[in-house]
């Protein structure tokens, strides 16, 4: 092979096919048709004498030269564009970068409206993705640099990624405001026994999710008591002010839909029910000077926690 003659725009394609195991996922972010992206594999296939990936009924699965040399390609393309990029001076005004980010469902309700706000207003020229990954797949997606910044409740134990905390949230219950729990007397917190005579509704969205609403009732034994489960938080309002549902949402969320619904916000036993929001980068980018001035925003915007350096998760 003539590296010189190899169009590097082609290694993009190498790293999101062996990322998706998908032609098409990985056409759709790159934003590229499939035939294009069909026609850049074809290319590389030709450049590096090598399959480089085969079918299989779980997708495209990467040759032995794939597994051996994408890994490092991930990684060179990262360095070589934060080599490039960390010593310009950013613009906001002027700039035109796409940034990627990573929301759930609640996420792009709580946090995008108010980002984009700013960014209209200071970086008009910029554009915004939600690309949503699964909290399982956020560290995947950061190396391939599919994603900027995700915000949610994440959690990188490993692995060359750097966190800010934003804010500590809690879950609270939000029901229909003629709703009342057994054994009532006017307060506003819920015990776990009233909790038992409940019928609950919860969301399970994939993006940024770690199950804490579930661990949280295991530990009140409350599980049998779900009867619905939505994909998104946004049903639930009107779930609960058509029925005698209770569902268990983030404080912010709650306080959000009061002005809008006829609910009422219900406080919850304190058993796992705090949880920490941060925002998760690769380390790469962390003297990136217009990574530093979306984290900025994002700190400016959202952050109810004292200041504290960016850190390495370990």
């Amino acid at each position: 092979m003539n590296f010189r003659q190899l169009d590097l725009n082609l290694l993009r394609v190498l790293c999101a096919v062996y990322r998706y195991g998908s032609v098409t996922e990985a056409g759709h972010h790159l934003a590229l048709s499939q035939p294009a992206t069909s026609n850049a594999l074809a290319r590389l296939r030709a450049a590096l004498d090598d399959e480089l990936f085969v079918r299989s009924p779980s997708g495209l699965h990467p040759t032995r030269k794939a597994q051996r040399i994408v890994p490092s390609v991930i990684e060179q393309l990262r360095l070589l564009e934060n080599t490039v990029s960390c010593h310009e001076a950013f613009e906001p005004a002027s700039s035109q970068v796409h940034w990627r980010l990573s929301l759930s469902d609640l996420g792009e309700m709580m946090f995008l409206p108010a980002l984009a706000q700013v960014l209209r207003s200071q970086s008009p020229g910029s554009h915004v993705s939600n690309v949503a990954v699964a909290a399982t797949q956020i560290s995947a997606a950061l190396d391939a640099h599919e994603v900027d910044l995700a915000i949610g409740i994440l959690d990188a134990n490993r692995g060359p990624y750097a966190s800010e905390l934003l804010f500590q949230e809690n879950f609270v219950a939000v029901t229909a405001s003629a709703w009342r729990p057994r054994n009532w007397r006017g307060a506003n917190r819920l015990s776990a026994q009233q909790l038992a005579t409940a019928s609950l509704a919860v969301a399970s969205p994939a993006a940024t999710f770690h199950g804490i609403v579930d661990l949280m009732l295991t530990k009140l034994r409350l599980n049998e008591r779900i009867v619905l489960r939505a994909r998104h938080y946004g049903a639930l309002p009107e779930l609960v002010t058509r029925t005698d549902l209770l569902a268990i949402v983030p404080q912010m969320y709650a306080h959000s839909l009061a002005p809008r619904y006829d609910i009422r916000v219900w406080d919850l036993p304190k058993v796992g029910t705090s949880y920490d929001v941060h925002m998760l980068w690769h380390q790469t980018a962390s003297l990136d000077p217009a990574h530093q001035w979306l984290r900025g925003v994002v700190r400016q915007l959202f952050q109810r926690t004292p200041p504290g350096p960016d850190r390495k998760v370990q």
